[in-house]
């Protein structure tokens, strides 16, 4: 139900999306919405919040996952996070999410913050990281990842950008 609600925030945007167009997407009846949901706000609040809970989550699994290239797994890890997020209809969920951020309280700045967490830790094992700045380089990473996801006219040109940033700025 919050992933149909999430797709619907995202079509319509936050203000034009009404609580019987969710409960239609999600095949939920308007006053069952209500019971789960008692304002639109919460719903909303409750599906970027699972939105970005699952994100990290498939992010953390896979910047763990030693027996994987490290270039490989940050690749992985970056396309979770922005990557699926460059092209229709998933294009519109990170714009609908960052043009509310006063309606996501805390969440909205504790998941970009873990995120970059959990980059700056699979940089910082590296043996090679002595000496290296492997937050400063994971800060250099997002912000390449947020200026090509805004310009990737295609899923491929993201993936193709950011693995060129990584075997620069990785090594």
């Amino acid at each position: 139900m919050l992933d149909a609600a999430m797709t619907t925030f995202a079509r319509f945007g936050y203000r034009k999306t009404s609580m019987a167009e969710v409960a239609r997407a999600a095949d939920i009846s308007r006053p069952g919405l209500y019971f789960l949901f008692s304002s639109k706000e919460l719903l909303f609040r409750a599906a970027v919040e699972q939105l970005l809970e699952r994100d990290l989550a498939a992010v953390e699994r896979v910047l763990t996952d030693t027996r994987r290239p490290l270039a490989e797994r940050l690749a992985t890890a970056f396309d979770q996070w922005a990557g699926r997020y460059t092209e229709p209809p998933a294009r519109d969920i990170p714009q609908v999410v960052e043009a509310h951020p006063g309606l996501l309280g805390e969440c909205a700045e504790r998941a970009p913050r873990r995120f970059e967490e959990l980059v700056t830790a699979a940089l910082a094992e590296r043996p090679e990281a002595a000496g290296q700045d492997p937050a400063g380089i994971a800060r250099t990473l997002i912000s390449t990842s947020v200026g090509l996801k805004h310009q990737a006219p295609s899923h491929a040109f993201y993936t193709e950008r950011l693995a060129l940033a990584i075997r620069l700025l990785v090594r």
